[in-house]
């Protein structure tokens, strides 16, 4: 139960960080904040942010495997990592409709899940 509920917490973490980190650039979508400046554009950023962090401290700290949970602090980053690009791919293709899925991208996840593997595998 600690790994869906670490997996969900960091799901729901990167859709915050993704629309931190990259949402402004679709302002221009939204008239009323057309005239919002840098400094406008950090602070709302910022304030996303701090919802990233409301969900990102919890999964780790309830996935951690020296708080009780199942995993070490590689996997936790890997897992953050891979979610992160699934994330933000969705985001990009669906939400944002910026780009599209092409093989390359494919490729890379990839080798993101072999990564996984790597990571996750008793050596």
């Amino acid at each position: 139960m600690k790994s869906l509920t670490t997996i969900l917490l960091l799901t729901i973490s990167n859709l915050f960080m993704t629309f931190a980190w990259y949402g402004h650039l679709q302002f221009r979508r939204i008239s009323w904040l057309h005239g919002l400046g840098l400094v406008g554009v950090i602070l709302l950023s910022w304030g996303l942010a701090f919802f990233e962090y409301v969900f990102q401290v919890p999964a780790n700290r309830i996935g951690f495997a020296e708080n009780g949970g199942p995993f070490s602090l590689f996997q936790l980053k890997v897992i953050q990592e891979v979610i992160s690009l699934t994330v933000f791919t969705l985001c990009a293709v669906y939400v944002f409709k910026t780009d599209t899925l092409r093989w390359n991208h494919l490729v890379g996840f990839g080798l993101l899940v072999a990564a996984v593997y790597v990571i996750f595998r008793k050596w």
